[in-house]
């Protein structure tokens, strides 16, 4: 415990700072603390293994709002899905997506629909979905659901499909103190929900683990309840801006689709920013801010969709883990770019220290 206090010395949030935002420059100018060593060598846990026939399979996929292009978690799961259909012949996909407003009635009548309609699995996509899966599934014991961010709903035909964002929001909590040259940094999160606080809490250890000096905007775009911050680009940039004005010249979002805005916000002010969930330096809908995308938190929703169908194809559910973390690479962060290849080292050695326990990153925000 003392060494990671050690390695995560608390610094103090506090308000503005230097007001000369970079977008590029030399690394290392905010650190004060040396970083763990890195790993030997990197390996990966993927490995090809026997082809798997998944085209008897119909997948129904509820999405969250913003739905497919949000260029975030929508899209993640997407992607799950359209790699489903390339490498396993998965054909039949029928896709729903929520809208900011609707009522549990909503979610519940989507879920229905794709059940009765012969959907099996049916993958609901975030936490809104528990209480309709909660009230659903039992109704369709003979149908598999999944549901991703939530693990609360206790019933023989769901499976949790969740992640450990706090630990890959560490490691981007690090590289923005890295790439910060006014040694102030920034996040912006969409709805202020225990979920979003993990992104938040990772982000702030990370920060706090690399510098005892950093100072660190840290706002949200709607309280819980109101989960239009999900799909506000407007606010998201008026929000970044103001981080920015205040100094702070790297930003990291969990905002979902709001995260546009918060693009738009760092390229205006010169600043960098940190994207969510895919890697948003490859995503088409924001590819004209690419160039302040320094990385992305990588939450593999990709692969926890990819990997629950094929669990199901196989009747092996029990293959998948519990939770996503580090050690599966069920989150991470992307290097698309080049702009954090200098830092590699640093955060695999960080990587490495998180995934043997010698730091424990929190899940509720230390201010």
């Amino acid at each position: 415990m003392a060494g990671v206090l050690a390695l995560a010395g608390c610094a103090k949030d506090s308000g503005s700072g230097s007001s000369s935002n970079n977008a590029s420059g030399d690394t290392g100018s905010c650190v004060t603390s040396k970083p763990p060593a890195a790993p030997a060598a990197t390996t990966s846990s993927s490995a090809a293994g026997t082809k798997v026939d998944a085209s008897s399979l119909r997948v129904g996929l509820a999405y969250d709002i913003g739905g497919r292009g949000d260029a975030s978690f929508n899209d993640a799961a997407a992607a799950g899905v359209d790699k489903a259909k390339q490498d396993m012949g998965v054909k039949d996909v029928q896709e729903s997506t929520a809208s900011p407003s609707e009522d549990e009635a909503a979610k519940e009548q989507r879920l229905t629909q794709l059940a009765t309609n012969g959907y099996n699995p049916v993958i609901a996509v975030g936490f809104a979905y528990a209480e309709a899966v909660g009230a659903v599934a039992p109704k369709y014991p003979n149908v598999k659901f999944a549901i991703i961010d939530d693990d609360s709903v206790k019933a023989p035909n769901v499976t949790p499909l969740v992640f450990a964002e706090e630990q890959g929001s560490f490691l981007a909590g690090v590289a923005a103190v890295y790439k910060s040259k006014n040694c102030h940094i920034g996040f912006i999160g969409g709805v202020n929900t225990p979920l979003i606080q993990k992104f938040e809490a990772g982000y702030l250890a990370g920060a706090k683990a690399a510098s005892n000096k950093v100072k660190i905007e840290d706002q949200y775009l709607t309280p819980a309840g109101d989960n239009t911050g999900f799909q506000d680009p407007t606010k998201g940039n008026a929000k970044a801006a103001a981080e920015i004005a205040a100094g702070a010249d790297v930003v990291y979002h969990a905002a979902g689709a709001s995260g546009k805005g918060v693009f738009q916000a760092a390229k205006a002010g010169n600043a960098l920013a940190i994207g969510v969930d895919s890697d948003q330096y490859n995503q088409k809908t924001v590819a004209e801010y690419r160039d302040v995308i320094m990385t992305s938190m990588l939450k593999r929703v990709d692969v926890a969709v990819y990997d629950y169908i094929q669990a199901v194809a196989t009747n092996n559910l029990g293959s998948l883990p519990k939770r996503f973390d580090l050690k599966v690479d069920g989150v991470g962060y992307a290097t698309s770019g080049g702009k954090i290849d200098d830092i590699v080292p640093v955060l695999e050695g960080y990587k490495q220290a998180i995934i043997s326990g010698q730091i424990t990153v929190p899940t509720t925000p230390a201010k």
